[in-house]
């Protein structure tokens, strides 16, 4: 303990000898270690190996190996498969391969770690967890060692030959260790923290787990950006640092996302915590040996949409304006990226701060920063005549909700916003590739209504679609080169390999592994995995074969449990005959009702509106609700041909009502004891909401 207060007091002192002014978009410090490499060490990119999450310590994703290439790559195929927990169809797996010497290192669901062959797929030795599942995204391979956690906050270090046991060390007191892969370099582990009051970014000695330095992402009294919360507020702050960072040696610097602020409710409050708030929202560079302060760059200030940009950066060194620029590549859930200057936090393609709607009840910041570039993806959502637009856009909104475009405020009465806080680019991991200059990421479009009425951080309207797509932005210029439209969401890990080759591969929700052209997003190649994909495609070299490796486990993120499941480790090569998997049931893409379907002959085909229903007995709500589920029932099953009754009980207290989305089959406003009937002729799920309480939907599955 006295060597870690040693430690933390260094650690201040470093800070406080910055004395940079925390303000505007971001505080930028004196300028960090000129030291640097040819070539530099954090963006090597990938070639025999791919020796950690994210490819390199610059997250670039990237390979420099080019065997599967256009040319060819409808010849790849099964090289084998290992389904590392014996078929297991459940959990959540969102753990990314790494390949160090011919060998892959996985977590399963479970959370046991597994060493596999790269050239042959038999698993080589087995960790068994002991101490239970948690959310993992992947192990960190060094020192001869391989990382992984424990559940209560421990890190697991395990031979890298056998897989036995070399230390184990419980942190506590800085937040849950999961959700994050773990990074190592040069004899340090960089360990993130999620889900708590108040979290660090954590240093650990790799001989010993020996905690080395932690860094605050809402500092305490006394630090550098403590005076952004008003009160004591930041005790509660959240600001976790959920995602793995970047690394550049060469400058010395650790770059950590940290994510949203937390209020007294949850993160969609503000009321109790004015400021700023940093380092919510915020892009962070470390000391790395010390953890002291350099500098930052908060992308949402006083963040009430938990829209907290809480990516894995990447690192990259472009020309911008003729000069060679050692860039930070960061965000975002709010689909802009914000391009730094990794020395300096300097914006070299400028940022601007932008006035935005307020609500002094929310305490909200008069304005937010924008890039002179603008977003790559749609900021509000489209609205247009019911019956009138495509069904499936992907960005179109539940009606009757009121809508917003980015920071619009709320407060008690819920806000349509897009893409959400489930959308835009949230924790798939990004690609920068060397050959064409293009920062690649998935995003999706999942909006959110956000009002203090709704526990935890927002409403996903049910009915609404939740796609999305893949877009790929020049970093030189901050500009889209190109952007195609998915059929899923491509936000929740579905991380992305670019190859020298120019080819781009990621992996769908649908168990779908696709290979584009990563030049303009033609499809070149596509194959069935078994599961869905909640991870990053990789590349490595065995005895002069290249190959393509994915783990396809599968999520309940956005699509719950109608994701397939599995553990199926893939690795594929030119030529290989193991054929694809049997195709799963897709997910469900829009976002479901609340409430199991009940036979529309029990309920003599009637909805009662503003009312919940108990399925156990059968029987209405005795008071009015606004509740999501405030339709009795909120999924009904008829034939084709059933005429359905829709009736605003007669002890409601105003007018509710019934509209239907997206077809637009009616629309209709009713006094208490009135009904509304409809003949349901077609087949299909046919969605509807209450224009008086719109968070209050239904279904009707007509077979």
């Amino acid at each position: 303990m006295a060597e870690i207060q040693r430690r933390d007091l260094m650690k201040g002192a470093a800070a406080a000898a910055v004395g940079v002014a925390l303000t505007g978009a971001g505080g930028v410090a004196a300028a960090a270690p000129a030291g640097h490499r040819d070539p530099p060490v954090a963006l090597t990119p990938g070639g025999q190996d791919f020796p950690k999450v994210g490819g390199n310590l610059g997250n670039q994703n990237y390979t420099a190996l080019d065997g599967i290439r256009r040319g060819n790559v409808r010849g790849l195929g099964g090289a084998w498969v290992n389904r590392i927990e014996g078929g297991l169809a459940a959990g959540n797996s969102q753990s990314t391969a790494v390949a160090v010497d011919g060998v892959l290192y996985i977590e399963s669901a479970l959370g046991n770690v597994f060493a596999v062959d790269g050239a042959t797929g038999t698993t080589k030795w087995v960790y068994r967890q002991t101490r239970g599942s948690l959310t993992r995204r992947g192990v960190a391979v060094g020192d001869g060692k391989v990382f992984t956690h424990g559940k209560g906050n421990w890190i697991i270090a395990l031979d890298q030959q056998t897989g036995a046991v070399a230390w184990e060390r419980q942190i506590t007191g800085y937040g849950t260790m999961e959700k994050v892969a773990i990074t190592y370099h040069d004899g340090q582990l960089f360990c993130g923290t999620a889900d708590s009051d108040r979290a660090a970014g954590l240093s650990l000695d790799a001989s010993n787990g020996e905690l080395l330095w932690h860094f605050w992402g809402a500092p305490g009294t006394g630090e550098i950006g403590n005076d952004t919360w008003e009160g004591e507020s930041w005790r509660t702050g959240g600001c976790t640092p959920w995602m793995h960072p970047a690394v550049d040696p060469d400058l010395g610097l650790v770059y950590w996302a940290f994510g949203n602020a937390r209020g007294n409710r949850s993160s969609q409050d503000g009321s109790q915590r004015g400021g700023q708030n940093l380092f919510s929202s915020s892009l962070v560079a470390i000391d790395m040996r010390t953890g002291a302060y350099r500098w930052h760059f908060q992308s949402i200030h006083h963040g009430i949409w938990d829209m907290d940009n809480t990516m894995a950066p990447v690192l990259a060194d472009v020309r911008i304006h003729g000069r060679t620029r050692k860039v930070v590549i960061y965000g975002s859930k709010c689909g802009m990226y914000y391009i730094l200057d990794r020395e300096t936090g300097e914006a070299p393609l400028g940022i601007d701060e932008v006035p935005v709607p307020q609500d002094a009840r929310q305490k909200t910041w008069p304005t937010q920063p924008f890039p002179r570039q603008g977003p790559w993806t749609r900021t509000r959502p489209v609205d247009q005549p019911l019956g009138t637009a495509v069904p499936g856009d992907p960005a179109r909104a539940v009606p009757n909700y009121r809508q917003g475009a980015l920071y619009t405020p709320h407060w008690d009465e819920p806000v349509l916003s897009i893409p959400g806080h489930g959308g835009g680019a949230d924790w798939a991991h990004q690609s920068f590739s060397h050959s064409t200059g293009c920062v690649y990421t998935g995003f999706g479009y999942v909006a959110a209504a956000h009002s203090l009425t709704e526990a935890s951080n927002g409403l996903r309207p049910p009915g609404e679609y939740q796609t999305g797509g893949i877009v790929a932005v020049d970093v030189r210029t901050n500009r889209v080169r190109w952007k195609k439209n998915m059929p899923y969401s491509l936000a929740h890990g579905n991380g992305i390999l670019t190859t020298a080759g120019d080819l781009l591969f990621i992996g769908q929700p649908d168990g779908n592994l696709l290979c584009l052209d990563a030049r303009d997003g033609h499809e070149l190649w596509r194959f069935q995995c078994g599961a869905a994909i909640s991870s990053s495609p990789v590349m490595y070299e065995v005895d002069g074969v290249q190959y393509l490796a994915v783990y396809a486990g599968g999520t309940s993120i956005p699509y719950g449990d109608s994701a397939p499941r599995g553990d199926f480790l893939w690795a594929f090569r030119i030529g290989g005959r193991v054929p694809p998997a049997p195709t799963p049931a897709p997910p469900v893409i829009r976002r479901p009702v609340q409430g199991a379907p009940v036979e529309g002959s029990a309920v003599a085909n009637t909805v009662v509106i503003g009312r919940t229903y108990d399925p156990a007995t059968g029987t209405v709500g005795p008071t009015e609700s606004t509740a999501v589920n405030a339709m009795a029932p909120t999924h009904l099953r008829v034939p084709a041909g059933t005429t359905v009754t829709f009736t605003n009980h007669a002890g409601n207290a105003g007018v509710r009502g019934a509209t239907q989305f997206f077809e637009g089959l009616f629309d209709v406003r009713l006094a208490p004891g009135e009904s509304y009937a409809h003949r349901f002729r077609e087949k299909g799920e046919y969605f509807f909401n209450d224009p008086a309480s719109p968070r209050s939907t239904g279904k009707i599955e007509v077979y």
